[in-house]
């Protein structure tokens, strides 16, 4: 199918870039709109307050977007990200226990969340019929007299009079502030069911030199929060010889900003390496606090009714608690699927999308919320298979202990390279019950 007409996709953060790059092979114009003005360096915008915190790219994310754009990651590591073995190199803590390490091919990156974007940014602002306008803000959308078909969008630019902006798709990936639900509800089209789960994620960011030694010469630790110890660390490069320390609460549980609490926060944790890193190494920066209320699911697939020309993609569709690292990932096999529906016309392509999309978040959602319904605090149902799956994973997590195999099926799911029944395959089970006749020795938890 040849490319035509013009697409419009309202935030050109990383879901809206993954998004433009979906949509290029289809359209012969994609223009992106967004609130800032893009920096020409690697640093911190105004609009991605998360971009301060750490970043690791999951194996299944770094599979996708090379996949989008071929030999992004020999990209990332000129110009400074690190390669990770996720299981060879990292020190899991899960739930106290030190998961046995191993080589693998399960291959992440450690960089900033601004030297990513913008090392996407560059190459899809270079493909052709693509277009930033910065310093605009979306106020609405252009619809027929029907309200059956979206036209286009109202804009607001920071300078000038107000204008509109006709197309022949819009996609809005403006985050977990998108407005397409007012603007839905204004055209007369119902309110969208909404999945919430209150889990009152505070976490503090500090960067620190990097140097020969640390970390026991791995290159990164992952120490998870569990019930009785809501609190949950991780330590990842970045380039310019730096790692950066991310340590969170749950449920409202602050990691305080200053020196001395933020070290003995950290030394808290269940991974050790954690706080030898902050008492010892050169910090560079001074502590940076974010705080995450709720994850957020909205079912636009269960919509009866849903205009043409619309989609929601990326957070704006299912906002993830960022502890666990997805939501990169997540847009970016949504991606890969919105060029793959494309590709085949686009004919109710909302309802196509919207189906399939619901397919690739369930995954992650169900790894999200069932973790996060541990805590008594957190609000939702436990069904029977969540306190299953709950008391199942706390036994995986011993034997993993001492079992590297059972280690790399958890993780192979966790990187969202295999679903998570996965874990309850018979060949997984066996090992779970074989390793619980003992509990993994001192030495075996030290590997």
């Amino acid at each position: 199918m040849a490319a035509s007409g013009r697409a419009v996709v309202i935030g050109a953060s990383l879901g809206g870039l993954l998004a433009a790059r979906a949509l290029v092979d289809s359209f012969t114009e994609v223009i992106l709109l967004d609130r800032d003005a893009p920096p020409a360096e690697p640093v911190h915008r105004r609009g991605v307050p998360q971009g301060r915190h750490v970043h690791v790219l999951l194996a299944r994310g770094r599979q996708a977007l090379e996949c989008l754009l071929p030999e992004l990651g020999a990209e990332l590591y000129r110009l400074g990200a690190t390669p990770v073995d996720l299981h060879g190199q990292v020190h899991w803590y899960n739930d106290g226990h030190r998961m046995r390490s191993a080589r693998s091919d399960l291959t992440g990156f450690g960089m900033s969340r601004p030297l990513l974007e913008q090392a996407v940014r560059q190459r899809i602002l270079a493909l052709p019929g693509v277009r930033l306008v910065p310093d605009c803000e979306v106020t609405g959308l252009l619809a027929t007299a029907d309200g059956r078909r979206v036209t286009g969008v109202r804009l607001a630019p920071r300078e000038g009079r107000a204008a509109t902006l006709t197309a022949d798709l819009v996609v809005d990936a403006g985050g977990r502030a998108s407005r397409s639900p007012t603007w839905l509800a204004e055209l007369g089209y119902p309110a969208v069911e909404q999945e919430r789960v209150e889990v009152g994620v505070t976490y503090v960011t500090r960067r620190y030199r990097r140097e020969d030694g640390q970390l026991e010469d791995k290159l990164g630790v992952l120490s998870n929060a569990m019930p009785g110890r809501a609190r949950y660390g991780v330590v990842a490069p970045q380039e310019g010889g730096r790692f950066a320390v991310t340590v969170a609460g749950i449920l409202g549980e602050a990691p305080p900003v200053d020196e001395a609490g933020f070290i003995r926060y950290a030394t808290s944790l269940a991974a050790p390496q954690v706080g030898e890193l902050v008492r010892q190494a050169q910090p560079l920066d001074e502590p940076v606090l974010m705080r995450f209320p709720a994850s957020v699911r909205r079912r636009y697939e269960r919509l009866s009714r849903f205009p043409d020309g619309l989609l929601i993609f990326a957070d704006a569709l299912c906002s993830l608690n960022p502890v666990y690292g997805q939501g990169i990932t997540v847009a970016a096999v949504q991606a890969l699927l919105l060029r793959s529906l494309l590709a085949r016309g686009r004919h109710r392509l909302a309802r196509r999308f919207f189906r399939r999309a619901a397919r690739v978040i369930d995954g992650p959602w169900s790894i999200a919320v069932g973790t996060d319904l541990r805590f008594p605090g957190v609000t939702g149902r436990r069904t029977w298979k969540v306190r299953f799956v709950n008391a199942y994973l706390a036994r995986l997590h011993v034997a993993a202990a001492r079992d590297a195999v059972l280690g790399a099926a958890f993780l192979r799911v966790v990187n969202l390279i295999d679903p998570p029944a996965r874990l309850l395959g018979p060949d997984v089970m066996l090992r779970v019950l074989l390793g619980r006749r003992q509990r993994p020795s001192a030495s075996s938890m030290a590997r």
